[in-house]
Formats: C-alpha cells, sequence, structure tokens
C-alpha cells in the first residue's frame, strides 16, 4: 500500500521551513535502483551536452583569473566508505590545501567535522561567482556517469572527514553520494552538520523516484536564490 511522508527541513536560526510532501510506494529495491541509474545516465548525459559550452567557458576564466589548471580533483568517500576521485572546476588558489590548517581556527560549521568560512581567503575572484551558481560542481556530470555518484544523495565527504564520523554519522555514506540533496535544497550550509547528516539519513531511509525526481525539481530555484552558497 503506498503511503505518504512529509519531511520538514528547518533553518536553524531564521524560522524557514521547506516541505517536501512525497508519494512513496512500497518498493522493490531492485527495481528502484535499476530505474535511479536510467535516470542518471539520461540526465548526466543531456546536462553535459547542454552545458559544455558553459563548462568550456568557465574553465578558460579560471586559467585567465588565476594560476593553476581549470579542473580540480580530490578524492571523496563514496557508498560503502569506497573512494573515488571527484571532479570541480578549480574555485581556489592552487595552495588552498595548504593554508587550510592556518585556517582552521576561522572554521564557522557547527561540530568541527566540515570546514567552511563564509569569506574564505583562498577563494578566487572566479571562484567566488561560480560556487555561488554552483558552476563549479558541473564536472561531476562525469562522476555521475562513471557510477561513483548519482544525481540526488548525500553530498561526498573527503577522508578526514568521514574519520571524525561517529557511527550514526556513517549512516549518510549506506547510499551513493549525489550532486544534490536535501540538505542541499533546504539552506546548504546554513545548516548545521548535525541537520545535514539528518537530512542524509532521513533521504536513505525512504528514497525513491519521487523524492528523487522531487529533489530535483527543487534544486533549480535552490541554485538561483543561491542560499548557503559559499
Amino acid at each position: 500500500m503506498a503511503r505518504f511522508t512529509i519531511i520538514n527541513t528547518t533553518l536553524a536560526g531564521t524560522g524557514a521551513i521547506d516541505s517536501i510532501v512525497t508519494r512513496r510506494p512500497e518498493r522493490n529495491e531492485t527495481g528502484y535502483l535499476v530505474c535511479k541509474r536510467a535516470i542518471d545516465i539520461v540526465g548526466a548525459v543531456c546536462a553535459l551536452l547542454v552545458l559544455a559550452p558553459v563548462i568550456a567557458l568557465v574553465a578558460l576564466w579560471i586559467r585567465l583569473d588565476s594560476a593553476g589548471p581549470a579542473f580540480f580533483s580530490q578524492v571523496r568517500v563514496g557508498e560503502g566508505k569506497r573512494e573515488f576521485r571527484c571532479w570541480k572546476l578549480r574555485s581556489m588558489y592552487i595552495d588552498a590545501e595548504q593554508r587550510k590548517a592556518e585556517l582552521e581556527a576561522q572554521n564557522e560549521m557547527d561540530g568541527g567535522v566540515l570546514f567552511k568560512m563564509k569569506r574564505d581567503p583562498r577563494i578566487t575572484r572566479v571562484g567566488r561567482f561560480i560556487r555561488k551558481a554552483s558552476i563549479d560542481e558541473l564536472p561531476q556530470l562525469w562522476n555521475v556517469l562513471r557510477g561513483d555518484m548519482s544525481l540526488v544523495g548525500p553530498r561526498p565527504a573527503i577522508p578526514s572527514e568521514v574519520a571524525r564520523y561517529t557511527p550514526y554519522e556513517c549512516g549518510r555514506l549506506q547510499v551513493k553520494p549525489g550532486i544534490t540533496c536535501l540538505w542541499q535544497i533546504s539552506g546548504r550550509s546554513d545548516l548545521p552538520f548535525d541537520r545535514q547528516v539528518a537530512l542524509d539519513i532521513d533521504y536513505a531511509k525512504q528514497r525513491s523516484v519521487l523524492l528523487d525526481l522531487e529533489i530535483l525539481f527543487r534544486t533549480v530555484p535552490a541554485v538561483l536564490t543561491a542560499r548557503g552558497a559559499y
């Protein structure tokens, strides 16, 4: 029998509430995964074909703006703690990883697992724009095609973050990571880490094709408003 699930996500400190209402039928897990993979392939191929000129132009802009390659790759942790190389358009100076240690004391993300600063000095001029518009994430469509990621799923973490996870927080690693997720459409980096984890685990428990499509649909206005993007 089908049932309805309402997911309420509250942005701490603002009182803003986003609600997703999705009809979640009891499903065959294999059938869902096959359908999800088909959506990933079709969606990634179509998006890459349409957005290839944008990626190329932004890559050139990055090269003209600061020293270093246009593309940046980093080891991330995916489903079942499997590591893979995640691709992005470079939004930081090439010495960003070396400078991170000296900025740790200025971390603005509660919990100490993630590192976030609204005015991170490691971000380039172009980087501020492409991060606001989420353009830096577009190369991850290649990761989706490869099967490392999905269009929808928890954002992939770096190994040093996963090393600090509690057993509960490891629950977000039970599904394939994605380009967008519940907390990406509900405040993004403005949400504290524990709220991000809770939403990821909620998604892992009740994911469905309808929920995935709902998240994809709501990603568009979330990107356009750039709330919590930095």
